[in-house]
């Protein structure tokens, strides 16, 4: 099966009150963690690469993987994403280089910039049959190539979101409803604006909205990170219940990046703590894929609701 476009994963995640899982890929054991998740739970999935990813493993490895992913997986519906975008340029090279959806960040110009910035990826993209995100609103916190200081934080304004969707054309859009990137997205109790959330909705019938810096910041595998010599106090995400009721008001994609860091990372500390003479890559690495899939597993049933939506 060739890799889809989020179009007809939005219309059923929309219809069905359900999201689809965004997960970040950086490498081959993460790409395996999260498809052979998918495949269990016969889930449809994005994968996703930021700019920063896309310079890590270099454009043409992750095509490769993705490409054999697809090839290991039947009949997955599997879209290629391009996360936080920050030019036309870089848009345009992963459409051009096999991308079927890209998301193009303008959200640090002012309105009408953003406008100009996302119509013109837009036009490029509709003509190739490739499907786009923007984003409107300043989500906080640090992300790879995103560092938006909290002070900058910005929630999406329902009247420009009606605006913004109308004059550009683009087909799903990130909002900023108190989300943030990073592993310290709360300092007190986690708040979103779920009333905001509902009024865009409502603007927006049967138009798929976007969560970023969605990640629950999973206490277990903070404790183990910290347990086998982390220093990653006071770590906090997005509460599970959060996601799920988000998931029900519009919320079609949510993105999930810290998690999978988290889990690989907690259990690759383990492996070497508990035996320091492992210097074999595949016996730390295999089971921090391990780690992966049984995370992601867990999203899929329990937080997006999207287990068993193929």
């Amino acid at each position: 099966m060739p890799l889809v476009t989020t179009k007809e994963m939005f219309k059923k995640a929309y219809e069905g009150k359900y999201a689809i899982g965004a997960f970040n890929v950086n490498n081959m054991e993460i790409i395996q963690g999260i498809t052979d998740a998918a495949k269990e739970e016969q889930s449809p999935v994005i994968l996703q690469v930021s700019a920063g990813a896309r310079k890590y493993a270099k454009h043409i490895y992750l095509i490769k993987l993705v490409e054999a992913a697809l090839a290991d997986s039947d009949d997955l519906p599997i879209c290629l994403h391009l996360d936080h975008g920050d030019s036309y340029e870089l848009c345009k090279d992963c459409i051009d280089g096999g991308f079927t959806s890209v998301m193009i960040d303008g959200s640090k110009y002012p309105f009408e910039e953003n406008i100009a910035l996302t119509k013109k990826v837009v036009d490029y993209a509709h003509n190739r049959g490739v499907v786009v995100e923007a984003e409107l609103g300043k989500l906080a916190g640090i992300e790879d190539a995103v560092n938006v200081d909290v002070r900058d934080a910005t929630f999406t304004d329902p009247d420009q979101a009606v605006e913004f969707v109308e004059r550009t054309g683009v087909d799903s859009l990130a909002v900023a409803i108190g989300t943030s990137h990073g592993a310290y997205k709360f300092k007190g109790t986690p708040y979103l604006d779920f009333e905001r959330l509902e009024k865009i909705s409502n603007m927006l019938p049967d138009y798929p909205l976007v969560l970023h810096g969605a990640s629950t910041v999973m206490p277990e595998f903070v404790k183990k990170c910290n347990e086998f010599g982390g220093q990653i106090p006071g770590a906090q995400g997005v509460p599970e219940d959060m996601l799920f009721r988000a998931g029900k008001m519009g919320v079609c994609k949510i993105n999930i990046d810290t998690d999978l860091r988290l889990a690989m990372t907690a259990s690759i500390r383990e492996q070497l703590i508990n035996d320091p003479s492992n210097f074999d890559p595949r016996k730390y690495l295999g089971p921090a894929r391990t780690a992966i899939k049984g995370m992601v597993q867990h999203k899929m049933r329990d937080v997006l609701n999207c287990s068993h939506k193929i």
